[in-house]
């Protein structure tokens, strides 16, 4: 903190700064990712690209209760939980996807998001051996297949 910014305990003002941060991380951070998942997907459907993926993919994604095409939330959410999320909503304005197949991705989308983007700034600055990579990355994404399986039978 400078010297023209004085500390502050007024709990307004610190509602306030605190917005301020949040505003910033959602239009420098998210949205970039959010409108990269929208035009990623809306080439893919125009290419034809996404029925092939829903027709060749819909009996491994039928276990989960959901059609072939939410595996591309799925593989987005795996580079970044943000574009995961804008590839959900981006299916479900297409009438693709419902709530409850947005219900039964959710957790999966947090539990295995933005790993492609934390495996350098994660385990690269705590140093943990390489040879372990690949087992933290496959525990995520067998946690997000279980979440998967059990949210279909909650919803």
């Amino acid at each position: 903190m400078n010297n023209s910014q004085k500390q502050t305990n007024n709990p307004l003002d610190i509602f306030v700064i605190g917005a301020r941060k949040g505003f910033n991380i959602a239009i420098n951070n998210l949205m970039p990712n959010i409108l990269m998942a929208f035009v990623i997907t809306e080439i893919l459907k125009r290419l034809g690209i996404m029925q092939l993926i829903g027709t060749y993919c819909a009996p491994v994604m039928e276990i989960f209760g959901l059609p072939g095409e939410a595996i591309t939330v799925l593989l987005t959410a795996w580079l970044s939980a943000s574009a995961g999320t804008g590839v959900a909503i981006n299916l479900f304005t297409a009438g693709t996807i419902n709530p409850t197949a947005i219900t039964i991705l959710a957790p999966a989308i947090f539990l295995m998001g933005s790993q492609l983007q934390y495996m350098g700034r994660l385990l690269g600055v705590a140093d943990v051996q390489k040879k372990y990579w690949p087992l933290l990355m496959l525990t995520s994404i067998f946690n997000a297949l279980i979440s998967m399986i059990i949210m279909r039978f909650f919803v």
